[in-house]
């Protein structure tokens, strides 16, 4: 009982180091795919469902634990929860995310001994399914927190040019039938061998076959992401970090010469009320004439109408209101505080908001011949949402624009994991992301996913480059932005559903016709 367990907690801890490296922060996607073969094989041996489903529990929690770390340092750091209680509240987090595995490893164990009475070898696809449906379940449920999702270790590994077409989960789902096939073959599955054989063939040819998405340029454009560095321990504080920000971003503001200017969430961390008098009017001004624009991060609304995690967006010849892009999916605990846990949020010092969300469809902003699409900080987590806008193909972003302040979370892994996640939306959509942060990757992200150039974390500057837009609907966008992950929700079920029945059948013959 206790080796097993240990195994599992171990290979967990493995899966996360695939996501991103602490040495490099790349993904290591051969790594993933390997812990979850042993996962498969540990699994396979397992005593019973209850016994699987606990193994699976374990990977699991240590898995998400080990890749969301960095959220005791915002608890403890910046909100001064004594450090036992961030780290109990780290691991409570990962092990109720985790029973989604948990339940995803007893329901395979449950179908794999019905594969194994009816000879039948499905059990690597019906693995592929119970973890197709646990990653879902985890980016949906109580609003979602699916940070370090399995297909992320894939961004620059050979199952990277499925993403166009089937998006992160589809990556995941193919990488899980892999590591199960492989894991069914070690663990003395004879009927697995050759299949496990040919998929690894299959993926180290990077699908060969697989037609390449048409997109077309629509041009370049010269941007410029501004990187203020602000301390997160001042960065709301009036008397230092306020006034820092203010006259740094502002100076930039006002300076900046290239086609777009962009600053990153809360780079203004003030609503414009609050603002030092004309200080929000010369930035009106500035950008209503000339050849230049500006995306800024910045909070609006009032008490009776609201407050919105917000990017305004300044141009010249805009007759009425500035445009605006309200953040639509909210961070639980960080800019709204779920049902009951208000006593949690009051054990510490973070100033945490109660944000209104905004629409999930919101138009882009026209400019320089681009529609770029905002979206905040770990709103580019989900792909499904950003989909939605790329339904009417005239509307659709050319540009996809990532404002973002998580120097809550330090300067290390964090950083890493969200440059992964960008990249992947951007191979899923086939358009640029650019990423204007506050601590960093502050990056330029090409349609094909690669960084091309980015400035250097935990420093101040400007990364100044041009940025080529992109036309075109990838297969992900057109489904997804019509159905979200319901093609994913009924392949998984429809799947268990045909093995089920596959399996009692098999058992239904083994009972009428006995060996002799």
């Amino acid at each position: 009982m206790v080796r097993p367990a240990l195994a599992a907690v171990a290979l967990g801890a493995l899966h996360a180091l695939s996501i991103a490296t602490p040495w490099n922060g790349q993904p290591l996607w051969w790594l993933q795919v390997l812990a979850l073969a042993a996962l498969v094989g540990v699994l396979a041996r397992a005593r019973s469902a209850r016994h699987a489903g606990l193994l699976a529990w374990l990977f699991a929690t240590a898995w998400i634990a080990g890749c969301t770390w960095w959220l005791f340092i915002s608890m403890h750091r910046y909100g001064g929860l004594a450090a036992p209680l961030a780290a109990l509240a780290v691991l409570a987090l990962a092990a109720f995310l985790a029973l989604y595995f948990g339940l995803a490893g007893a329901a395979f164990y449950r179908s794999n001994r019905l594969e194994m009475t009816g000879k039948r070898p499905w059990a690597a696809i019906i693995f592929a399914a119970c973890w197709l449906l646990a990653e879902l379940a985890r980016h949906h449920g109580f609003t979602g927190f699916p940070w370090g999702a399995s297909g992320y270790a894939h961004v620059d590994g050979p199952l990277a040019p499925l993403a166009p077409w089937a998006g992160v989960y589809g990556i995941g789902t193919a990488a899980a039938l892999l590591a199960a096939s492989l894991g069914l073959a070690l663990a003395g599955r004879l009927a697995w061998r050759w299949v496990a054989a040919a998929l690894l063939a299959l993926v180290l040819l990077q699908w060969p076959g697989l037609p390449a998405v048409p997109t077309q340029s629509s041009g370049e454009v010269a941007v410029s992401l501004l990187q203020g560095n602000i301390a997160q321990g001042e960065k709301f504080d009036t008397a230092k970090g306020v006034p820092e920000a203010l006259a740094w971003y502002g100076d930039e503001l006002l300076a900046a010469r290239e086609r777009l200017v962009v600053a990153p969430e809360t780079a203004i961390p003030l609503l414009p009320a609050q603002l030092p008098e004309d200080y929000w009017q010369a930035l009106r001004a500035r950008f209503a004439r000339g050849e230049s624009a500006a995306l800024v991060g910045i909070p609006l609304g009032s008490h009776e109408a609201g407050y919105r995690n917000a990017v305004v967006g300044l141009r010249p010849g805009a007759d009425g209101p500035p445009y605006e892009y309200a953040k639509h999916h909210l961070v639980p605990f960080g800019e709204f505080i779920p049902p009951g846990f208000r006593w949690f949020t009051e054990l510490m010092r973070i100033p945490l908001g109660d944000f209104t969300p905004g629409a999930l469809d919101q138009p882009s902003l026209a400019w320089a011949g681009q529609r770029w699409a905002p979206n905040i900080c770990y709103e580019d987590l989900f792909g499904d949402e950003l989909a939605a806008r790329f339904v009417d193909p005239a509307r659709a972003p050319t540009v996809m624009v990532n404002l973002s302040n998580i120097g809550w979370f330090g300067n290390g892994i964090a950083i890493d994991q969200h440059r992964s996640i960008s990249r992947m939306r951007a191979l899923e959509l086939a358009r640029p992301m650019i990423r204007a942060t506050n601590t960093g990757a502050t990056a330029i992200i090409g349609a094909d996913g690669r960084v091309q150039h980015e400035l250097p974390r935990a420093t101040r500057g400007v990364l100044r480059a041009r940025v080529q837009g992109r036309e075109g609907i990838t297969p992900y966008a057109w489904w997804a932005g019509r159905w979200g992950d319901g093609p994913l929700w009924l392949l998984a079920l429809l799947t268990l559903l045909v093995g089920a029945w596959r399996g009692r059948r098999g058992t239904m013959a083994n009972r009428s016709f006995p060996a002799t």
